[in-house]
Order: structure tokens, then sequence, then C-alpha cells
């Protein structure tokens, strides 16, 4: 069974993903790629795309509800770490796209 996050992506397309600016990379021990970011208050930035209505991570790849993909998945931020497939967040993202609530199985996979 493929991780149900690589066919939603509702997430990234519902909230703004803000944080500390010290986990972008123009910080030392940052990651998140300081270009795919805009400042939101002095100590917080979030993701391109996010701030914005419609809402879309400039970082999704893919068509929501169908096959996605995070082009800095390993760079993300701890706002991004936080969503556990079949959480309150992910529960209400997937239905502001129209998409069915996660199973047991699929709400058991690490993100």
């Amino acid at each position: 069974m493929s991780h149900p996050c690589l066919s939603c992506g509702a997430c990234c397309a519902s909230y703004r993903v803000s944080f500390y600016f010290g986990e972008s990379d123009g910080v030392r021990g940052g990651t998140v790629p300081q270009a795919l970011v805009e400042p939101v208050s002095p100590f917080l930035v979030a993701m391109r795309g996010t701030t914005s209505h419609p809402v879309r991570c400039v970082a999704l790849d893919g068509k929501v509800g169908s096959a996605v993909a995070c082009r800095i998945y390993e760079q993300r931020a701890s706002t991004c770490r936080g969503v556990e497939p079949g959480d309150e967040r992910c529960t209400t993202a997937r239905a502001r796209h129209g998409l069915p609530q996660l199973t047991g199985a699929e709400r058991l996979m690490p993100a």
C-alpha cells in the first residue's frame, strides 16, 4: 500500500504554513529553502503560496487528490512535520477537497 499522502496533498493546499524564520536555510542550521518562503512577521516566515487564496504550497507538485509530492520533503518545516495522516488537520483538509477520511490502516502510516 502506498502512503496516503502521496495521493492527497490536501493539507498543502489548505493551510498557511508558517514557522520560525530560523528553520529557513538563510540561517545556520535551517533547512527550508529561503527562496521558497516569505516573511509574515518579524520572527515568522511562511511557505510561498500558503498566505493567499487559493492556498497551494509552492513546494507541492502534482494534482491534489490524485498524485502529489513535496519537492522539499526532507527539508520541510516543523509545521509540515507536525501533520499526521488522519489527524484533525488532515481530516479537515481532505474534507475541503472532497476527499474521504483515511481508513484505520492509512492513519497508522508514519508521515
